[in-house]
């Protein structure tokens, strides 16, 4: 028996699908599930002006804000990530998101100041700013956070099969429906490609998935955060690995690495597989699983 729950979070339309043969214990682990999906909306999400993220964007660059263990970890996680990337992902980009139109403006004052970043300290467990101009976006990874805690959640409460997802783009799958190898997902709305997951996560990026008309031409949503342009309209990357927010992050990553004129696949971690469009429509696939091995060749590029 399948259980279909939903819920709005995090500027898209959370889903979950849970298989069990008790209805009244699987809603109520899919309910637990969605809860802590919500509360990720209500501290990380950049929509509401009354999130943990907001408070920090308003007061971090006069003052250190201290932060709950659970937030301070995952902003140490997104500041690893930041090296790893070598800076290809990065959380600080809010003034660019402003910039180019994706976010609410604030006073021309500080969009004029040259972008900052943030730090950490340890001792304190606070964050502050570097400069009046840097705002913390955790659109790149806060759906992949939220599934994690969800899976997470369904798995203490006895759920070994469903699939979970936020606006499709990030999915966590456990077990596999009753006769089939893994849940077939789709990578995107309007790729027809598909590949099958179980007991893994996955993450889609595409600039297309949201775009803008700024001086006269279409751009989307993801930026070079070094060079502040945006990664060409036709690309776009999948991910598939043991970590939703890891996938989200380099799904995003991945496709700034590939629009710089560097060579850029030794970078990608080994544990994770990807699939990668780039703006000539040629696709490219690295990594240890096979799951995309029907999408296009493997491609001989070293790692």
């Amino acid at each position: 028996m399948l259980v279909r729950l939903a819920t709005e979070a995090c500027g898209t339309r959370f889903e979950l699908v849970l298989d069990g043969e008790d209805e009244p214990r699987a809603r109520a682990a899919g309910e637990a599930a969605l809860e802590l999906v919500e509360r990720c909306d209500q501290r990380f999400s950049v929509f509401r002006s009354d999130s943990l993220i907001a408070r920090v964007n308003r007061e971090a660059a006069e003052r250190p804000v201290r932060l709950d263990p659970e937030t301070y970890a995952l902003l140490e996680r997104c500041s690893a990530l930041q090296r790893a990337t070598s800076a290809a992902f990065d959380i600080a980009v809010g003034p660019l998101m402003r910039t180019f139109g994706f976010r609410r403006r604030v006073d021309e004052q500080r969009e004029s100041e040259a972008r900052g970043t943030f730090e950490l300290d340890e001792r304190t467990r606070a964050v502050r700013f570097t400069s009046r101009n840097t705002a913390l976006d955790l659109g790149s990874v806060a759906k992949g956070y939220a599934l994690e805690l969800a899976a997470r959640s369904l798995r203490d409460n006895g759920i070994a099969c469903a699939l979970v997802h936020g606006g499709t783009s990030s999915v966590v799958a456990l077990g596999a429906p009753p006769g089939e190898s893994g849940w077939r997902v789709q990578l995107g709305r309007e790729s027809g490609a598909f590949v099958t997951l179980r007991d893994t996560a996955l993450s889609f990026s595409a600039p297309r998935g949201r775009t803008v008309e700024f001086a006269g031409h279409e751009v989307g949503h993801i930026f070079d955060p070094r060079s502040g342009k945006p990664v060409p309209l036709e690309m776009q990357c999948a991910v598939v690995g043991a970590s939703a927010l890891d996938c989200d992050a380099w799904s995003t990553a991945a496709l700034v690495l590939a629009s710089r004129d560097v060579s850029w696949s030794a970078l990608l971690p080994r544990e994770l597989a990807f699939w990668v469009r780039g703006p000539s429509g040629d696709a490219q696939i690295l990594g240890p699983c096979s799951v995309f091995e029907s999408l296009s060749p493997r491609s001989s590029t070293p790692r």
